[in-house]
């Protein structure tokens, strides 16, 4: 009897662990799937961030996949952005690049109407000072709270509103001038 629970339960994490994949990125672990509120997310593609060597590897996850960067943008529902630091970055180096990504992608008018908004994240992630290797940065989006910034695990700052500032982080990564266009590729799940 003992032999065949232990082997049931052996079938069963079997089976569990072959439902449970995830995709693998300079160390990191990204999962295929993820549930973010009610809604579950699937990854649309994982990519590293390369600019004087590698910075960070990261996963976009989306209600349903699409290779279509304007579709990705104009998706409804919960998003994430996940990020895992390759190497140590400080607050102010990443807060920089986020805000200059927005503002590179951004019309006259979206930035004026974003500005307050990207200066709260801005100051929340310049007051974190360094930001070690390993690190994980998460930015949600959740409908009805805005967005969410996590670092460590831990929520930083206030919840962020307006759908349009969600965007308009992505379009940091997803936008006409993104920060790095292969990986722009990557995470509309293009073979690179």
């Amino acid at each position: 009897m003992k032999k065949l629970i232990l082997a049931t339960i052996a079938t069963i994490a079997a089976f569990t662990l072959s439902l449970a994949h995830a995709a693998e990125l300079e160390g990191f672990k990204f999962d295929d799937k993820i549930k973010l509120g009610n809604a579950e997310l699937v990854i649309n593609g994982t990519g590293v961030r390369s600019k004087f060597g590698k910075r960070y590897a990261m996963a976009l996850y989306l209600p349903a996949k699409t290779g279509d960067a304007k579709a990705a943008l104009a998706a409804k529902g919960p998003k994430r952005v996940a990020i895992s630091l390759i190497k140590d970055v400080s607050g102010d180096t990443f807060a920089s690049a986020v805000s200059g990504g927005i503002n590179d992608n951004s019309s006259d008018a979206e930035k004026a109407a974003l500005k307050d908004r990207v200066k709260q994240l801005v100051d929340t992630v310049n007051a974190l000072g360094e930001i070690k290797a390993g690190t994980s940065i998460v930015f949600d989006w959740i409908p009805e709270r805005g967005a969410v910034l996590t670092i460590g695990g831990q929520q930083k700052g206030k919840d962020i509103p307006g759908e349009d500032f969600y965007t308009g982080l992505l379009k940091v990564w997803l936008g006409e001038d993104p920060a790095q266009n292969d990986l722009k590729q990557a995470l509309l799940g293009k073979p690179q």
